[in-house]
């Protein structure tokens, strides 16, 4: 198993201990997968099958469940990610139509369908929580034999539509992630190349050459995203760069958030490169002045508008994981208020949260590579 680049935690830098900081993962774990109704977004169906919901729209969407895994697999509970993966081949895989072979992102959680399309942020994560699965766990049958699961989904996600038969989820042109497999524009915090190094590894061997472009080409993208002076990105933009305003998408806002952990992620597994220290120091000073109760939907440019954030938590918590890309008093602040955040409760739960315990075991420093 390889470790993470920071062999100390973050946390454990500003003074925390070792015990309280693995009893917060701990407690954060027990709240979101075994707590209470009101409080947990896990939910068991049926004797060997499980979901993610999403509270603020009853729905079971492929983002959670793919985050629902690759949180299983970094606790070690392969009971539960079996669960939630049964359930996704169960009710979200798509056997027919243009977009077989991928997802359906939208169930209701008795598995009927929202939705015959995918979203593409659903399928780069099953792929790296079931490539983490094999290496921790070893592969079983199917569809519990994870890296073959991965290496297939893989293919399908580059190769699609090279007999007219749909459309790839990254554009073959230019290897950027797509918003949706049918479009021709992106969403930046769909660009995970920490993710694709990986995939650069594991894929077939025909298939790494393109990973390994993927991870290239996403780190030359993600710069042009972010603001020059806030270093805030839009939720869906242009292959350029430029944001994106279809269906009022343009500014910074829910997913933009991820921006900033996926860099504090990159940092953390690859190194720290010098524009992910500047996209994060740009946010953080941004954010310095602001309280929480405060954040709003902005422009790239800083300018808030009249609505409030829908996730502030959320938002907290990805700050906090950027800080893995820097260092400093800012840093420390963004991951300090993190610290001292809870979780979120009510109805609009299930994406702060999400973002919250991934920022909770990147600075705790268990958001592991696990390899073969």
């Amino acid at each position: 198993m390889e470790q993470p680049v920071h062999q100390q935690s973050y946390f454990e830098r500003l003074g925390y201990s070792r015990e309280e900081i693995d009893r917060r993962v701990s407690e954060a774990w027990h709240t979101l997968f075994e707590g209470p109704a009101d409080e947990r977004i896990y939910f068991e169906s049926g004797p060997d099958m499980g979901y993610m919901l999403d509270t603020g729209n009853l729905d079971v969407r492929t983002e959670g469940q793919s985050y629902g895994m690759m949180m299983a697999v970094q606790m070690d509970r392969q009971d539960v990610f079996d669960r939630i993966w049964k359930w996704t081949m169960t009710y979200m895989y798509l056997t027919e139509g243009p977009n077989a072979g991928y997802f359906a992102w939208s169930c209701h959680p008795d598995g009927r369908r929202n939705s015959n399309g995918p979203a593409p942020d659903g399928e780069e994560y099953f792929a790296m929580a079931l490539f983490f699965a094999a290496n921790r766990w070893g592969d079983r049958e199917a569809p519990f034999n994870y890296s073959k699961q991965a290496r297939d989904l893989l293919a399908r996600c580059i190769h699609k539509g090279e007999q007219g038969d749909g459309w790839p989820m990254w554009e073959p042109s230019n290897y950027l992630i797509k918003f949706v497999p049918n479009c021709d524009f992106t969403d930046p915090s769909y660009h995970l190349p920490h993710f694709y190094e990986l995939f650069a590894r594991w894929a077939y061997p025909e298939d790494r050459p393109f990973w390994q472009k993927a991870a290239a080409v996403s780190r030359e993208f993600l710069p042009k995203s972010c603001h020059p002076v806030t270093g805030l990105a839009p939720e869906y933009s242009y292959y350029d760069g430029r944001p994106n305003f279809y269906n009022d998408h343009g500014d910074f806002y829910s997913d933009s958030y991820r921006v900033a952990a996926n860099l504090g992620l990159d940092a953390l597994w690859f190194g720290r490169k010098v524009f992910q220290k500047d996209i994060i120091d740009k946010i953080h000073r941004f954010f310095a002045d602001k309280e929480p109760e405060n954040y709003h939907w902005y422009k790239i440019d800083g300018t808030a508008r009249p609505e409030p954030a829908l996730h502030p938590v959320g938002l907290i918590a990805t700050n906090a994981m950027g800080a893995l890309a820097t260092e400093g008093p800012l840093a420390e602040k963004m991951v300090r208020l993190f610290w001292e955040t809870p979780l979120r409760l009510g109805n609009r739960r299930y994406y702060d949260n999400c973002l919250y315990f991934f920022a909770l075991l990147a600075l705790a420093g268990r958001y592991r590579i696990y390899s073969n």
